[in-house]
């Protein structure tokens, strides 16, 4: 039986004991919950030897009330615990000073999916840089990544920090929130006082789950459109597709597993991605799907595209499945077929005006440089990727808890 560190915590007195007569404060949101579905904030509210002063919430709320990026949380106060609730997706990314003489100690209970651009990490490296500054510490109490230990993708190259660029790590970088935190810690070289609460009994690299406790644990959204672990594994390559003007199936039931719109042919897009890289399809069956979005981009129009199905007759393949060079050889294949096709769309993406979108969430140019060369192969790219992936395997390998 896998146990959080929510878990942990909550069972434990022993575990809290260091937090007695400490003003403590709660970072989460809807899918920071206890094995039997209590949200971590009305559980350590339950508890006598925990003083709650105030808790936080990031991109999308403390529980979950904004659907889309760029669409910020208020802060509010706790009508049921009688506290505030700050959001760190409002007024401002990084808490205020006023914000942070409101705790002692800020528990971090995060469930991430396992990709650089969820802003969760983010998120995590603004509080600990600002509990660095106030002499504030941080309990991280961690959670699995679903999406396991693979890694993959493009490094973020320097310069390229956003709030959907933490640091120069790959996509898929396949460790906890607790193991960021200390990633954080050493590379920044924060002077913080950080405990980590490391879960019992986590196997990564276990069927079915490879990340998720299959069959322990309920899924429960971490952001509106995160709504099962399919979109978990496919998205370090999905999330690619907000850069684009192609749908990413917000406005359907299956956002982020799959990419269409009304002008392109999917069936062409799935001959050529087979015929140009057959290696990098293994793990994945593609299929070819009709869908009109309910909102959101291509909003009420009947959309052609292509869905990601991750499960195969014998199992989920964690170490097979591609999910970011599967998406970038969809590009690929889009511009093949259409050469003049508007695939980059232009508009502000989380607060950045200047850099196109698909960069920012590569952490480059090199992606959409790729993609948009006639020349350039699939061996090019992954001649780019590949260094950067056994350059981070080495460089995270004393931070793991696992």
């Amino acid at each position: 039986m896998t146990l959080f560190g929510l878990d942990r915590f909550l069972a434990d007195p022993q575990l809290r004991r260091p937090l007695a007569g400490k003003r403590v404060a709660l970072l989460a949101h809807p899918a920071s919950v206890t094995r039997d579905l209590t949200h971590s904030l009305d559980a350590l509210a339950a508890l006598p030897d925990i003083r709650l002063s105030a808790a936080f919430g990031p991109q999308h709320g403390l529980r979950g009330d904004k659907q889309d990026n760029m669409v910020e949380s208020p802060d509010f106060l706790d009508s049921r615990h009688g506290i505030p609730i700050f959001s760190l997706y409002g007024e401002v990314r990084r808490p205020t000073d006023a914000m942070m003489q409101s705790f002692d100690v800020l528990l971090v209970d995060l469930q991430d999916l396992g990709c650089r651009i969820y802003t969760f990490i983010t998120t995590l490296r603004y509080v600990l840089e600002a509990a660095a500054q106030h002499g504030k510490s941080v309990w991280v109490l961690d959670r699995p990544n679903p999406a396991g230990r693979p890694v993959e993708g493009l490094s973020l190259r320097p310069g390229w920090e956003s709030f959907v660029g933490a640091g120069p790590m790959p996509m898929r970088h396949g460790l906890t929130m607790g193991e960021l935190a200390r990633w954080f810690i050493g590379t920044l070289k924060l002077d913080v006082d950080c405990q980590v609460i490391p879960m019992e009994g986590w196997q990564p690299d276990d069927a079915p789950g490879y990340g998720w406790p299959l069959g322990e644990r309920s899924w429960v959204n971490p952001s509106p459109n995160a709504p099962n672990l399919s979109m978990a594994r496919a998205y370090a390559g999905t999330v690619m597709l907000e850069g684009t003007t192609l749908s990413e199936g917000r406005g359907t039931t299956r956002p982020l597993e799959l990419f269409g719109a009304p002008d392109i042919d999917a069936r062409a897009i799935i001959r050529e991605m087979q015929a140009l890289a057959p290696a990098w399809l293994r793990g994945c069956t593609l299929r070819e799907v009709w869908f009109e979005p309910t909102f959101h981009k291509h909003g009420g129009k009947l959309c052609n595209g292509v869905q990601f199905h991750v499960e195969q007759s014998d199992g989920y393949d964690h170490l097979a499945f591609k999910p970011w060079r599967l998406q970038a050889l969809a590009f690929k294949a889009l511009r093949r077929l259409q050469p003049d096709y508007p695939l980059w769309r232009e508009f502000a993406y989380e607060y950045e005006f200047e850099r196109l979108a698909i960069d920012l969430i590569n952490g480059s140019p090199l992606l959409r440089e790729w993609a948009d060369d006639p020349a350039a192969a699939a061996a090019d790219l992954e001649a780019l990727a590949l260094p950067d992936e056994q350059a981070w395997e080495a460089q995270r390998r004393e931070f793991l808890l696992y």
